[in-house]
Order: structure tokens, then C-alpha cells, then sequence
């Protein structure tokens, strides 16, 4: 039989919750770097032998604007689960590519 232990940490108050002990600032940095990863392969329309830009990619799908795709490269951002769904959209990738870092 297993028996499982709680951490000490878990009796330290009645409303203990462990999301509060990690604000994810590196998950979110490797997310935006695995966007700005999966947009840089993606040629632009507008400029010959370039990827395509934030802002040409915000403009594709209308989902999304510049400054929040740039918040989300940058790992500023925290994007809700339309805005991570539209972003694979235009991306052209399945959403699980997103968070393959």
C-alpha cells in the first residue's frame, strides 16, 4: 500500500494554496521563446527572406495585437486559453507545439 505524506508547508495555514509559492516567470519565458522559436519559421508576405513579424502575425488572424504578442515573447504576458488556441491557429501548429520547450 502507499501512503502519502503532506508537506510541512501544507499545515501552515487553512487556505494553503501551492500556486501561490510559484509566480511559473520561467515556464513563462520558455513558453514566449518557443513562440518566438515557432513564428520565426514562418516566412513573412510582406518582406522577401524574412520571418514573418509580430505585427504581420497579430494582423493574420485579428486574434490577437502586437503588444500582446510581444508581452507573450517576452514572458510578460499570461495569455488565456483563446489566446494561446488563436496563437497555435495562426501559427499554424497544434496548441501541445506551444508548450514544447
Amino acid at each position: 500500500m502507499v501512503t502519502h505524506t503532506l508537506p510541512k508547508y501544507f499545515f501552515l495555514t487553512k487556505n494553503f494554496n501551492p500556486m501561490d509559492l510559484n509566480d511559473f516567470t520561467e515556464e513563462k519565458r520558455k513558453f514566449g521563446k518557443n513562440v518566438v522559436k515557432l513564428r520565426e519559421r514562418m516566412k513573412s508576405s510582406e518582406y522577401k527572406n524574412r520571418s514573418i513579424s509580430q505585427q504581420e502575425l497579430s494582423d493574420k488572424g485579428g486574434y490577437f495585437s502586437k503588444k500582446t504578442l510581444g508581452e507573450i515573447e517576452r514572458g510578460d504576458g499570461n495569455p488565456t486559453l483563446e489566446t494561446i488556441l488563436a496563437l497555435a491557429y495562426v501559427l499554424e501548429v497544434h496548441p501541445k507545439e506551444l508548450f514544447d520547450f
